[in-house]
């Protein structure tokens, strides 16, 4: 795979718990060859008005241009929140036996 096919795609779970399922779901459906949970983190955001103050737990999330689609939906109805951030940062660059492994790993089984 190409450096370009490849996306990081990021997301918010305002749960260990909940990151967790969405990120094995994404995974065992070969969405995402791998996803990292981070530690909490505090976000600071206007939502309808209002400023609000949480806590809440990144993921980084590795997959394919070819994948992205899907991905999105499927984190979209797994997310919590009525308008999850979903933000996919294409690859400019990239180990080429890593990349090449994220590509076997999220085709469709």
């Amino acid at each position: 795979m190409n450096a370009a096919d490849g996306y990081l795609v990021i997301t918010n779970l305002p749960d260990r718990g909940s990151a967790a399922k969405l990120a094995h779901e994404l995974v065992e459906r070969h969405l995402a060859a791998c996803i990292n949970i981070l530690s909490p983190c505090r976000s600071i955001y206007r939502w309808k008005g209002k400023t609000e103050d949480a806590e809440e737990f990144p993921m980084l999330i590795k997959t394919t241009a070819g994948r992205y689609a899907e991905l999105e939906a499927a984190i979209r109805s797994g997310h919590p929140y009525e308008l999850p951030e979903i933000i996919a940062v294409r690859l400019t660059g990239g180990l080429p036996a890593y990349l090449d492994w994220v590509d076997s790993e999220t085709r469709p089984a």
